[in-house]
């Protein structure tokens, strides 16, 4: 292995010699590659095609003593780092350019335990394979609605879905994380141990440490929920969304119900003459007694005049991955999002106008219903401060190719700020795209200073910077 040039914390380049590469080398149970490798390529590739970074070093971790050595041959070196999980982060923060990424994917194990109702998990296991090894059990965490998502990146920024109403966010099911700390050190989080870490770790995102491991608990679910879309004509949009609001007023915690604005995709249970037309969709999950799921559907089932109602009984698992066709990788993707304590019928309006003006087929919108379980959780119990949303709004511009960028990217952007004035003030920090630095602090909200102030004991260096970035103390006076 021959020595090669690395990029810095501080952007600039160092050499690092063949005897210190071969050094790494030798100390891992997995392995490192670098660029003309015949794995690079794939490793560095991730969800969101916009990305296209290279890193000058890849470690691919098959435990947690792969991670320490990377660590500690980052900061020994002063590396730029890029931690991945899953890879499919909007921002592409799992890839850095010339530095050093820490690829997680490999360490994907899944071990339940059925009679405590425990899991625990590694940091590169998807969605997908979480609720594969829960189900079997006829138990589930809750967590995302794309079974493609990682795990790891899901937790750390929060983590909402099908489940979250009746069951809490992802964080709130969490009952200690394994970390590799900035000094190469691995400390077990828990409310009894570093319980200043397992604040942090519950929606702080990756800024204090790489997670080796997570132990969840589970809950009984499934393996059947009852589940479905409701497709609408979009001209009955605004009429459709205000009742939509109403009937879930009274909503209780095992039904969740999301609104999906965009072109009809060929699905094969809607008739062809809508494909490719504008349609609002309800997107229903309830999680608790099919007979009962019956019941507390039923006034969303009766609005207006639907071209179709394919709600009915479906396994949990199959429901989770329900819009991964959707959301393939390969295409360009860029995001924009607000949180909501309420939809206002003026909200409603600008929302519902956007639609008018998609820039491609599959661009879209969606409203997440969230609030229950989740909102009984005070602000400050965790870093993740937004409990008082009741929805949240991600405008998801698509698209394949890059002359379209302007006019998707303008577009998100445009809805963005026309429903900012009817918006919470925070964020959800795993929708938020890389030049959304400068809404971090108010993502955060009350619990910004404390968790910079964690960030400063435990990552001074700010090491794990390529994330929504809270810098150290030091660095923030400074600045």
């Amino acid at each position: 292995m021959n020595s090669m040039s690395l990029t810095t914390l501080e952007r600039g380049k160092t050499t690092i010699d063949a005897a210190a590469l071969e050094a790494l080398s030798t100390q891992l149970r997995g392995t490192v590659l670098r660029e003309g490798d015949g794995a690079y390529d794939e490793a560095r590739s991730i969800w969101n095609a916009m990305i296209d970074r290279r890193p000058g070093l890849i470690v691919r971790c098959a435990g947690a003593a792969d991670v320490i050595a990377a660590v500690n041959f980052a900061r020994e070196n002063r590396l730029l780092v890029a931690v991945r999980g899953g890879g499919h982060n909007i921002a592409g923060s799992a890839v850095c350019d010339g530095g050093l990424m820490i690829d997680l994917s490999p360490m994907k194990s899944v071990r339940v335990d059925p009679p405590t109702r425990r899991v625990w998990v590694e940091p590169g296991a998807t969605l997908a394979d979480v609720d594969q090894e829960t189900q079997a059990f006829e138990l589930a965490i809750p967590t995302g609605i794309n079974s493609t998502t990682g795990i790891s990146g899901l937790t750390l920024g929060g983590g909402f879905g099908w489940l979250t109403r009746k069951f809490g966010l992802t964080i709130d099911n969490l009952l200690s994380a394994d970390v590799v700390t900035a000094d190469g050190k691995l400390l077990r989080a828990s409310q009894t141990e570093n319980p200043d870490m397992f604040w942090a770790l519950r929606g702080g995102g990756g800024n204090f440490g790489i997670v080796t491991a997570f132990e969840f608990k589970l809950h009984r679910v499934g393996p059947q929920v009852l589940s479905g879309l409701v497709v609408h004509p979009f001209a009955d949009a605004q009429a459709v969304l205000r009742e939509y609001r109403d009937a879930l007023e009274l909503a209780p915690d095992e039904l969740t119900c999301w609104v999906v604005m965009r072109q009809a995709p060929p699905l094969p249970f809607l008739p062809a003459e809508w494909h490719g037309k504008e349609v609002l969709v309800l997107a229903m999950c309830y999680c608790g007694d099919l007979q009962e799921g019956k019941r507390a559907t039923k006034r969303l089932r009766a609005i207006g005049t639907p071209i179709v109602d394919v709600v009915g009984p479906n396994p949990l698992t199959g429901w989770q991955q329900a819009f991964d066709p959707l959301l393939t990788s390969g295409a360009r993707n860029y995001w924009k999002s607000h949180d909501f304590t309420g939809l206002s019928d003026s909200a409603i309006e600008v929302v519902t106008s956007a639609i008018a003006k998609l820039p491609g087929p599959e661009c879209e919108i969606f409203i997440g219903h969230v609030g229950g379980a989740a909102g009984r959780v005070k602000a400050d119990e965790t870093a993740f401060p937004q409990r008082s949303a009741h929805f949240v709004m991600n405008v998801h511009a698509r698209w394949r190719e890059p002359k379209m960028d302007k006019a998707c990217i303008d577009w998100a952007r445009g809805i963005y700020e026309a429903t900012r004035p009817y918006a919470a003030g925070t964020a959800y920090v795993n929708f938020m795209p890389e030049d959304e630095a400068d809404r971090v602090e108010a993502a955060y909200g009350g619990n910004y200073r404390r968790l910079v102030e964690i960030k400063q004991r435990y990552d001074p260096l700010n090491l794990f910077r390529m994330n929504q970035n809270l810098r150290p103390k030091e660095k923030l006076q400074a600045a």
